[in-house]
């Protein structure tokens, strides 16, 4: 899966080749300059306007529609002079405004299609794993020809993990319920009903950014159609804590930003370039995290220490005190 290769990977602010010119034997590279977040984020965002108001979608055939799927969805250009025919609707009109957010300390705009919330009566969160299928797509795709995807899956039959996809993920699936249900037929296939069901219009900050992928230029705003059909709560260094709930300044990623135990924009308490999440000794104290569940209800959180906070994150609480 091409989203699980790029993970949370941030190039060093230096240019680098990228790909070999394919006319004269490779000799030649291709240097990527690396571009503003800001002035890109403008760029993406007109055109991906730009596709919204000249695309429109069969909004009709989700209308009292119990089991909506990816192959009931038909976006089809607007050609210069015609008008949106009957039982569709403009891809603008029907996203309304931009959702809005921010990474790698910039503001970003993105853009939601909710076909379907789902039945379910869950939702992700941005660091657990999620079923589903997706078709992904380049603004110059054809979004109707899967054979036009620079990524796809077609059967749900692995689960991926939020906080190693590209941030947009992480952002636009916490916004819908998985499927209202799922059986796993036992020979690599399920079936599944009333799934979240969408599409999101993402801009390249949100996804590879400067990172050429294949088929996937750099600096590209990317389309996905996806289905949404289970999760599974993520405690990524099993201590007892749901790893979102380790994101101590709530921003929806785990950064490190230094080794400041003190610095409150990251999600390291002890300052070992370890973010909490993924460190089974939080408070750096010798103690694992899992082992202060003092009163053993199995939720370290709620185990206050002297000083009021949580006696895993206070490195001068022990389970001595």
């Amino acid at each position: 899966m091409k989203l699980e290769r790029i993970g949370l990977f941030i190039l060093c602010l230096t240019v680098c080749l990228l790909s070999c010119n394919k006319d004269d034997g490779g000799d030649d590279g291709v240097v990527i300059e690396i571009r503003d977040r800001t002035e890109q984020q403008v760029i993406d965002n007109d055109s991906i306007l730009g596709f919204l108001e000249t695309h429109y979608y069969n909004s009709d055939d989700f209308i009292g529609n119990p089991d909506p799927a990816l192959a009931d969805l038909v976006i089809t250009k607007l050609n210069e002079g015609e008008s949106v025919p009957t039982g569709h609707t403009l891809l603008k009109t029907a996203v309304g405004d931009s959702k809005k957010t921010v990474f790698a300390d910039t503001d970003y705009e993105y853009y939601i299609l909710k076909l379907n919330q789902g039945g379910g009566t869950d939702s992700p969160t941005f660091a657990d794993n999620i079923l589903v299928t997706y078709e992904g797509y380049t603004m110059d795709d054809d979004l109707n020809d899967l054979a036009d995807a620079f990524d796809s899956k077609v059967n749900p039959d692995t689960y991926f993990d939020l906080t190693t996809l590209v941030p947009g993920w992480r952002k636009t699936f916490p916004q819908f319920n998985v499927a209202e249900g799922f059986v796993d037929n036992g020979d690599g296939t399920i079936n599944f009903t009333n799934p979240g069901l969408g599409v999101m219009f993402l801009p390249s900050g949100l996804g590879y950014f400067q990172n050429a992928q294949s088929d996937i230029p750099s600096y590209s705003p990317l389309i996905f159609k996806f289905e949404l059909i289970h999760m599974e709560e993520n405690d990524h260094d099993n201590d007892g804590i749901p790893s979102y709930l380790e994101d101590l300044n709530g921003d929806g990623e785990f950064t490190v930003n230094s080794e400041d135990a003190e610095d409150e924009t990251d999600d390291d308490t002890d300052g070992d370039t370890f973010p909490n999440y993924f460190d089974p000794d939080d408070d750096g104290d010798g103690i694992p995290t899992a082992n202060e569940d003092i009163d053993g209800d199995g939720d370290p959180t709620n185990d206050i220490g002297k000083n009021g906070i949580p006696k895993y994150l206070d490195p001068e609480e022990t389970e001595s005190n």
